[in-house]
């Protein structure tokens, strides 16, 4: 069995254990209700897929938000993605594992215990959904594009403007904008054609590095905003079908001045 399947089994399986406690009723009333649920979860499914993953490839650590300096195979997994959602009842979540080596992602698995959907994607391989090849879509240009981003994480509050400024802009050039979390669950869309694009400013590396490399996979594009190759760690992403990328790009750096916006914020550390 090679380590993509070998990989997609142990994703399944955590995926399974959150699936055992999950339930539609679940409505927490307060923020302590919704962290004692998030930890829960957290060490539901972490514990036993580290261990796992860790049996699979024993040289390789484990990353946090960010890939440590210097080369060597890295785990970017997320243990409970979209655990907000879980802990509401919702259907939006699932086990994010990513590999990484020497700065490349090298294999994904995004598993979706809600309707039974397991996404892979190995480099030069394609990405692929329960066995069928995935595609982005062919769509050229925003007037009929679907496109999106994510809310900024707890503490980032110098994003804000930045994600206001984006929808405010794409509002007036797409034809629908979505903003979501997680980040992971749009950026699977756009892997499967069902959205265009999808961009967000300072992403923490489990949201994205699954999802960038699955669209790439599908023929779509993964950079930064401003159009450089996405690699780990970088401090946007915007991935996006070939012939919406251009567009996206344009109007987040060009006609909204964001370009101006982000580059200030940058300088102000």
């Amino acid at each position: 069995m090679s380590l993509l399947d070998d990989v997609t089994r142990a994703a399944t399986e955590a995926g399974d254990r959150l699936l055992s406690v999950w339930t539609p009723d679940a409505r927490p009333a307060d923020r302590q209700q919704m962290r004692v649920a998030a930890l829960r979860n957290e060490e539901l499914s972490g514990g036993p897929l580290k261990e796992a993953l860790t049996a699979l490839r024993p040289d390789a650590g484990f990353a946090e938000d960010d890939l440590p300096p210097g080369g060597g195979a890295w785990w970017v997994v997320d243990n409970a993605e979209g655990s907000v959602n879980h802990v509401h009842g919702l259907t939006e979540w699932g086990v994010s594992v990513a590999l990484i080596e020497d700065g490349r992602t090298r294999l994904a698995v995004f598993r979706r215990p809600i309707g039974d959907l397991t996404y892979t994607a190995a480099r030069g391989h394609g990405a692929w959904l329960n066995g069928r090849r995935l595609a982005v879509s062919t769509k050229q240009g925003l007037d009929i594009a679907v496109v999106g981003t994510g809310q900024a994480e707890a503490g980032q509050s110098r994003t804000y403007e930045r994600i206001g400024r984006s929808i405010t802009a794409m509002l007036d050039r797409a034809f629908l904008v979505r903003a979501t979390v997680p980040s992971t669950f749009p950026m699977l869309l756009v892997a499967a054609g069902h959205m265009d694009a999808f961009w967000q400013y300072q992403p923490v590396l489990p949201g994205v590095a699954t999802g960038a490399l699955l669209v790439n996979e599908a023929g779509g594009l993964a950079t930064t905003i401003d159009g450089r190759p996405w690699t780990p760690g970088s401090d946007t992403v915007l991935i996006a079908a070939p012939g919406v990328h251009g567009p996206v790009r344009d109007v987040l750096n060009g006609e909204t001045g964001l370009g101006e916006v982000t580059r200030a914020t940058a300088a102000a550390g």
